[in-house]
């Protein structure tokens, strides 16, 4: 008798495929889950990443008293050249003085100025210039970048423009015929060493629209005008140069000052308010005898511009 074909359904099974892909896989997702669980124990997961600290203060600087050296020093002051703002008109000085309250009460956010803290460090140690000093600067010209229209135009004035709000348009300001003071300090950032990142860089080099670029020339320029470390008399008289020489410089000198020298006591503050009370000192010691040269060259000037307009006019006809 034959043996009849076997019943497939008989067959015998075929072997199990082997096991060792599934564990592997198995061992994997059980790694990355204690590594999970590691990382959100330990607090990397789960929680904001640490803030970004600003520079070390250098120095917790004095009240200022009034005891500015002579008056010939502030006449000198009063009577120099403008360095940033060319000649604003009186209509043009009372806007800028609005703008000084309107702009310095943006709210700024931790993340946005935790950006610039590298480039004051550099700036700082580059050019020998007191941070605070810089910072304040910065904060009284854009609200620390975040004004609208700084990145790309001109100014109300139509000369100044970008985060430090550099003069473009006055050629001549101590750099000889056709030289900006944008002109004379445009290459500082080739003297420090860029940061890989920040929120705003442009695609050439120089540019006032850049804040590394625009920051490391504030700093030269405050630099060349006598501002160091130290948040004194210097640092005024170089804040009242890179705004220009007027009443309105004097105000914008005061408020920079005394916002650096608030910092320097109480710690830098992005969001906190110029005490009135510091304004006031430093004012007193360094603004006022500035303003009072100013009003007293002003007053002589009116005598001769009184003469020389009756000189003008025709004189009666025969």
């Amino acid at each position: 008798m034959s043996e009849s074909p076997r019943d497939s359904r008989y067959a015998a099974p075929p072997s199990p495929p082997s096991e060792r892909g599934a564990w592997l896989l198995a061992i994997a997702i059980a790694a990355v889950g204690l590594a999970a669980l590691v990382a959100v124990l330990t607090g990397v997961v789960g929680r904001a990443s640490a803030p970004v600290a600003p520079p070390a203060v250098l120095v917790s600087a004095a009240t200022p008293t009034p005891a500015r050296a002579s008056s010939a020093a502030a006449a000198a002051a009063a009577s120099a050249q403008a360095s940033i703002v060319a000649s604003p008109s009186l209509e043009q000085q009372r806007a800028q003085a609005r703008s000084f309250v309107d702009v310095t009460h943006t709210h700024i956010a931790r993340r946005w100025m935790e950006g610039f803290y590298p480039i004051y460090a550099t700036a700082q140690s580059t050019f020998g210039v007191n941070w605070l000093l810089l910072a304040s600067i910065h904060k009284q010209e854009s609200a620390f970048s975040t004004a609208p229209g700084i990145y790309h135009g001109l100014n109300f004035a139509h000369c100044c423009g970008g985060p430090m709000q550099f003069n473009v348009t006055n050629g001549g300001a101590g750099g000889g015929a056709g030289v900006s003071t944008w002109d004379l300090v445009a290459d500082s950032y080739r003297y420090g060493k860029r940061p890989i990142r920040y929120d705003h860089m442009t695609a050439t080099h120089p540019s006032i629209y850049d804040d590394f670029d625009a920051i490391m020339a504030g700093a030269h320029l405050l630099s060349a005008d006598g501002a160091e470390y130290a948040l004194n008399e210097s640092a005024w008289d170089a804040a009242y140069d890179y705004y220009g020489h007027d009443a309105t410089g004097v105000t914008y000198a005061d408020q920079v000052l005394a916002r650096a020298i608030g910092w320097s006591q109480h710690g830098f503050c992005i969001n906190c308010g110029v005490e009135p009370a510091m304004v006031e000192a430093v004012d007193a010691a360094y603004g006022a005898p500035v303003l009072a040269a100013l009003e007293a060259e002003e007053a002589k000037q009116q005598p001769k511009a009184q003469t020389a307009v009756r000189a003008a006019k025709p004189g009666p006809r025969t």
